[in-house]
């Protein structure tokens, strides 16, 4: 079916800071109607921030819904209006405190498209340098304590297969980076 479902009702049951929860009541092509619950997401960048020596910068935080630290990459939420590419360098900033000179996408995919609209744009980064004299300020968000890290790709390999790495962002950007 590529046609899609027009909703004959919409609600809004949650508006949150960063996401937004609606109830939509669609019509079934096989009849009946049926309530949807459908997470609102305006998408986010995530960046596999490579060094010149071919290490790989990931950030370490906690995550209150898992209950525990993680070792990810680093990622976050598009701002409203913002360009995908300048999300990414943004980000990488922010997080690691490097500037990407090199930045490709190399992929955009939906996390969980039965609930979430959320599209994740994937970018390797490469040329990093700290930043310099025009510049703009890196701000990290008031409910993030990160702790970057640098690893080789067996070492990555080695904290996924330990359970270090733990979140599905982080194994596609690698996949998508090999």
């Amino acid at each position: 079916m590529d046609t899609p479902i027009v909703p004959r009702e919409i609600r809004t049951v949650f508006k949150g800071k960063v996401f937004t929860v609606q109830v939509e009541t669609i019509v079934l092509a096989k009849g009946g109607e049926m309530a949807v619950e459908i997470v609102r997401h305006p998408g986010s960048v995530v960046i596999v921030p490579t060094t010149d020596t071919g290490e790989l910068l990931f950030v370490r935080q906690y995550r209150h819904p898992i209950g525990r630290l993680v070792w990810e990459l680093p990622a976050g939420t598009l701002k409203p209006g913002e360009e995908i590419e300048r999300a990414a360098i943004r980000e990488c900033h922010e997080e690691t405190g490097l500037i990407p000179t090199r930045i490709e996408h190399v992929g955009s995919f939906y996390p969980s498209p039965g609930f979430c609209d959320e599209v994740m744009h994937f970018f390797s980064a490469t040329g990093l340098r700290k930043p310099g004299a025009g510049d703009e300020e890196a701000h990290q968000d008031e409910d993030e304590d990160i702790e970057p890290g640098r690893f080789t790709r067996e070492q990555a390999q080695q904290m996924i297969a330990s359970g270090e790495v733990v979140d599905m962002k982080t194994l596609c950007g690698l996949a998508l980076t090999r």
